[in-house]
């Protein structure tokens, strides 16, 4: 069950690969999540000391959860792969020029997993042409429904 997704990343990069991570989470950021008070918009992924991190990923805190702690609303937070995934996203990203990029926050068996990508940036004519594409789409849907009446 998706909690969060990034639709930037979808509109800004082209998605290779995916990835399914773990994250390493505080109490308080869980129930958060839980209510859906996250926001991956400006979030992003980096491979450091070979351990992949989530920065920018905004978790807001509840009131009624967080009471006890001085919470920080975007913080590094870990993901958790298996060494080879890692390996192999080191060498994509120092090599052969791609980021990684959160696509999204879901539920796997009562857990919070977050979904990474590798991610080639898009160019502003390719933003363009898929936005040409989505639009010729929808007319031709609308064509289609208005002659089915």
């Amino acid at each position: 069950m998706t909690i969060v997704d990034n639709k930037k990343a979808f509109f800004d990069y082209f998605i290779e690969e995916r990835y399914e991570a773990g994250i390493v989470l505080q109490g308080w950021e869980v129930k958060s999540i839980r209510a859906g008070r996250v926001q991956l918009k400006e979030a992003y992924v980096i491979v450091r000391n070979g351990e992949v991190f989530l920065f920018g990923a905004h978790i807001s805190a509840l009131n009624s959860a967080s009471s006890h702690v001085h919470p920080e609303v975007i913080r590094t937070r870990k993901l958790l792969l298996h060494a080879e995934e890692i390996k192999r996203l080191i060498g994509k990203v120092e090599r052969s020029g791609y980021t990684l990029v959160p696509l999204n926050l879901h539920y796997l068996k009562g857990r919070v997993k977050c979904e990474i990508g590798l991610a080639k940036g898009k160019k502003q004519h390719d933003k363009r042409d898929v936005s040409q594409q989505r639009d010729a789409q929808r007319e031709i849907e609308r064509a289609m429904k208005t002659n089915r009446r």
